[in-house]
């Protein structure tokens, strides 16, 4: 972590800081959270921000949204369990860069929390989209990344945004530390055999990590949606089950 700046190393003091959290959390057909891991795990950096007299913005996806709002990826919910579990106040805005966002985080004094919405309702998330990431940036002086799950993406809240803060009012929050600690020391440190198990439904987005695993691991276990471009790769059928069409060779080549 020598080359990541750690939120212990910032000058918070009062200051209005902004939180990408990964709040993307499961739910059921009722739209009750039915594990809470994720936003218990976000805690320790939200007190330690308010400890240090800070305003706090949050910010997450959930989801993904295809066309703008949609009331089951909506983070109202997660803003409501969050308050439980710190048993103070979250205020919730109803957009994620327009007046309800703005207003309610001009108006923030040090202490108070603000969760904007779903941070994918704006088409420009995904697509690491800069004005977005300015507009995103302005709701805090400092930025503070603790969204582990997500940084492997270039998303407007995740790169773009870092381009609009310099070195000394961006940093790493406790999440993001710790994940990244434990998967250094596994890499650099593994128990023999060590053997990896990677899942999820894209081969996309972990085609690059797949890489840097390969010649470090013993074993590689695929599983989940991407196992089946994987399978289709080696000739079988996997009927209408998720498929990367365009992976199939890069899947070959792995195995």
């Amino acid at each position: 972590m020598s080359d990541i700046l750690s939120i212990n190393d910032l000058e918070l003091n009062g200051a209005k800081v902004f939180i990408r959290c990964d709040f993307n959390v499961p739910m059921d057909e009722f739209l009750n959270i039915t594990d809470d891991r994720r936003i218990r795990s976000a805690i320790p950096t939200i007190r330690y921000c308010l400890d240090n007299g800070c305003s706090v913005v949050l910010a997450s996806h959930l989801g993904r949204p295809k066309n703008g709002y949609e009331e089951k990826f909506s983070l109202q919910g997660v803003a409501k369990r969050l308050s439980r579990l710190l048993d103070r106040e979250v205020i919730f805005a109803e957009d994620v860069i327009g007046n309800d966002a703005k207003t309610k985080a001009a108006a923030l004094k040090p202490g108070e929390i603000l969760m904007i919405e779903n941070l994918r309702f704006e088409k420009g998330e995904t697509k690491n989209d800069e004005a977005l990431a300015k507009e995103l940036s302005g709701f805090g002086e400092f930025y503070i990344n603790d969204a582990f799950g997500v940084c492997h993406r270039a998303h407007a809240s995740v790169e773009a945004i870092t381009k609009f803060y310099d070195e000394k009012h961006k940093a790493a929050g406790f999440l993001l530390q710790k994940e990244i600690n434990f998967a250094q020391n596994l890499i650099k440190h593994p128990s023999r055999p060590f053997v990896a198990v990677v899942g999820g439904s894209k081969v996309s987005g972990k085609l690059q990590a797949l890489h840097n695993l390969l010649p470090r691991v013993d074993k590689l276990i695929i599983g989940g949606g991407m196992a089946f471009t994987f399978l289709k790769s080696l000739g079988e059928n996997i009927g209408n089950s998720l498929l990367e069409e365009e992976l199939i060779e890069d899947a070959r080549q792995i195995l």
